[in-house]
């Protein structure tokens, strides 16, 4: 009778003991949300996202895995079977059904209202543990969209175009997309040159945009260059453009093609060619830059902080587990001190993201129920740009010492997520910013309302206030370090030159 090898049998045992329940099994986000949430909240809250752990741990993934199979990716599907014109993405029948399980979780019709925002970022950290598996950027941009229709859409445009949004069921809801880039600026969007022309009652676009997320989006969210408009982005307004007109037909679009991505595969990017396509205005058409980045980018990336925090929990998850279940040299690696090691910088990446993730979440929910004073406003601007950095390089930094841990199963794609995280994680630190243009931005904004002193004053203020003198010592250190970085800072924040080449490492720093 032949003998199962042990080294198998310790590989069965850890895919066996993975967790079923994603919330359950994280009592550091448990613990978070005692002290974010307040008791109402979390009497609603609590249940939705143990529900909702199980849902994404028995029954998404399973789905995710066969969905994202390279031959099971989204393909461009430009004409039906009698010729007529139809720009479709055809994507695999298990991601379709992966979209009714996440929509019904109310991931999106609970941005219905003001205040949900930790309850939307709950449920988007449980999804993203999975990466972005192909539904992540469509919540985002959806979620950009409805919150661009809330604040600034008109009333018939909201009474239209918002309730298929908020929709939970997946089958009869509505997906948005925010199409932004064009070949010629890329982060640059003061060089778009698609333009937006006034025709009777709706307005019509034409041109190129070069990299669209969420191709396959029922309403797309466009800058365009008004016509007679100066250049730069004050000349720029926001639009939604309809993928098909009220009788059915397309709007006067083609797609040119699908992207082949590093990651983020299973959500369909592609290059957009309008024609003269109806569009209509979102807010008015000289604040289009100012609707586009304080409201849709800046919902983007505060979700994408959430969504790398999620992919660091869901690294940490395999990880640990694996490091207990493989032996070598005739015990478990956890036992290793560099293996611990790895595991610690690990575990204090995730949760501390997640501990900055939650604070920016919470300030999202203040400002939309208009409860945020001044200060926090803008701690909030400085905030959602600096996060989005620190996360996303993180992220990665995070998922390669996972791979490190299992590793050369770690580079085996049926192994586990690890492969799929990050590659998609590499397609976060690039969405909605690049590292460079978001650190560009906060530097200007340290100038603009002088937060980095309030933001240094603060961390000493609780370092002085310690109670556990256990790490008084650290504390020091950590007052120390902070001294020194305020003074570099300074220097970056008054002195532009020095902090275009410095204040990138200063930022990582603080």
């Amino acid at each position: 009778m032949n003998r199962e090898n042990p080294g198998r049998s310790a590989l069965k045992n850890w895919r066996q003991n993975r967790p079923r329940n994603y919330y359950r099994a994280d009592s550091n986000f448990v613990a978070a949300l005692a002290v974010m949430a307040e008791r109402r909240q979390r009497e609603q809250l609590v249940p939705q996202l143990e529900a909702f752990g199980a849902v994404v741990a028995c029954e998404v993934e399973p789905l995710a895995a066969e969905y994202e199979r390279l031959e099971h990716l989204p393909v461009l599907r430009r004409w039906s079977e009698i010729g007529e014109r139809t720009e479709d993405v055809v994507f695999h029948p298990a991601y379709h059904e992966a979209g009714r399980k996440i929509w019904a979780s109310g991931i999106l019709a609970c941005a219905a209202e003001p205040g949900h925002a930790l309850e939307q970022a709950g449920l988007f950290y449980l999804l993203t543990q999975l990466g972005e598996a192909g539904h992540a950027c469509p919540v985002a941009c959806t979620s950009g969209m409805i919150r661009a229709l809330q604040r600034y859409g008109p009333d018939d445009l909201r009474r239209r175009y918002l309730p298929p949004l908020l929709n939970p069921d997946y089958d009869n809801a509505d997906r948005a997309s925010q199409f932004l880039t064009e070949v010629q600026g890329g982060s640059d969007v003061g060089a778009n040159l698609v333009e937006a022309v006034r025709d009777g009652d709706v307005w019509r676009i034409t041109g190129e945009k070069w990299f669209c997320s969420v191709a396959d989006a029922d309403q797309f969210l466009v800058t365009a260059r008004v016509q007679g408009a100066g250049p730069g982005t004050r000349g720029l307004g926001t639009f939604l453009v309809p993928r098909r007109l009220d009788d059915g037909s397309l709007n006067r679009f083609s797609l040119r093609r699908l992207k082949i991505k590093l990651g983020t595969r299973a959500m369909a990017s592609g290059e957009i060619d309008f024609d003269g396509s109806e569009a209509y205005p979102i807010g008015r058409t000289d604040e289009g830059f100012k609707i586009a980045v304080g409201v849709v980018l800046n919902t983007s990336r505060w979700l994408n902080a959430v969504g790398s925090t999620g992919i660091m929990r869901r690294c940490c998850v395999e990880a640990f587990s694996y490091a207990r279940a493989r032996e070598a040299f005739g015990r478990p690696i956890i036992e290793f001190p560099a293996v611990r090691e790895t595991l610690a910088t690990m575990k204090a990446e995730q949760e501390a993201a997640l501990s900055s993730t939650l604070f920016l979440t919470t300030l999202v929910d203040r400002i939309e129920l208009e409860r945020a004073d001044e200060h926090e406003r803008k701690l909030y601007r400085w905030l959602v740009n600096t996060n989005k950095y620190i996360t996303s390089i993180a992220a990665s930094d995070v998922t390669r010492h996972a791979v490190e841990v299992l590793g050369g199963n770690g580079t085996i794609e049926d192994f586990s997520v690890l492969p799929r995280l990050l590659r998609d994680n590499v397609v976060f630190e690039s969405w909605e910013g690049t590292h460079n243009v978001l650190i560009a931005q906060v530097l200007r904004d340290s100038a603009k309302f002088g937060l980095l002193s309030n933001i240094h004053d603060a961390i000493r203020t609780w370092l002085d206030h310690l109670a556990d003198g256990r790490l008084a010592e650290e504390a020091r250190a950590v007052a120390a370090a902070l001294a020194d970085l305020s003074d570099r800072a300074a220097r970056s924040v008054t002195q532009p030159d020095y902090g275009a080449v410095h204040f990138r490492r200063q930022l990582t720093e603080l």
